[in-house]
């Protein structure tokens, strides 16, 4: 059986999301912080050997008081990020244990997660060596200048919207990440394309959203209702977390 380890990037600044509160990770959903939600659909899995999730240095102290017992239970590791998101993932990816085939890397903000599409993701990495979650675009596309005037309507036959978990043979990943170089890029496939590598789309539904603006989170509120819960074998909460980061 392929092993894997998962990265839940927490790290970044949060700032569409709008809150003096909370970082959007951080931020109760369901009684639960949002990043909670993400980790507990791999911790169940005999193939996930370990969890990391990064912070930003800032929130380290914060974080490891209100989550410290979650933390100890759920026996996940925790990384303090670094100025961008490429510098949280190298990080974390220095902490990978020997011996781990996989890394899944799956934003900490993406709650909303099954466990079949999991299964798919991971079966897919296994056979082709990297594969991603994605939902083909449905709505119609527009081009715009920089003073929003339309400029061209976009064919969106081909085009699917990213999404996490996003996940890769190790040593390819690590290869990627050691020439990612100065490019912006948003999201862990980019740097593999780069390599000249085939990174396979895996269909997933769009109810696999990602928190972006507090909007979001009513929304996720919903969709957790509809999905299966995640089998947490002898696991219990040890608090809830509804003033988790006040």
């Amino acid at each position: 059986m392929s092993t894997f380890a998962v990265i839940l990037p927490a790290a970044g600044q949060s700032r569409r999301f709008n809150d003096r509160a909370y970082k959007k990770p951080f931020a109760p959903l369901g009684g639960r912080a949002v990043w909670l939600h993400s980790a507990e659909r791999f911790m169940h899995r005999a193939d996930v050997k370990q969890v990391i999730v990064c912070v930003a240095a800032e929130d380290r102290e914060l974080f490891d008081l209100k989550f410290g017992a979650n933390i100890a239970i759920m026996g996940v590791q925790v990384v303090e990020g670094g100025a961008e998101r490429v510098d949280s993932i190298q990080r974390a990816l220095e902490c990978v244990k020997d011996g781990i085939d996989f890394v899944a890397i799956h934003d900490a903000a993406r709650p909303c997660l099954a466990d079949p599409w999991i299964d798919d993701v991971f079966a897919a990495a296994a056979r082709d060596g990297a594969a991603i979650l994605a939902a083909p675009v449905q709505a119609t596309i527009k081009r715009a200048d920089a003073k929003k005037h339309v400029q061209a309507t976009v064919d969106r036959a081909g085009l699917w919207e990213a999404q996490t978990p996003q996940v890769f043979r190790r040593q390819l990943l690590i290869e990627a990440y050691a020439k990612c170089g100065p490019e912006p890029v948003t999201d862990d496939a980019q740097l593999v394309e780069r390599l000249g590598k085939p990174v396979k789309i895996v269909p997933c539904s769009s109810l696999n959203i990602k928190i972006t603006t507090r909007d979001d989170l009513k929304l996720a509120e919903q969709v957790l209702k509809v999905l299966p819960k995640p089998k947490l074998e002898g696991f219990q909460h040890p608090f809830s977390t509804d003033d988790l980061w006040r």
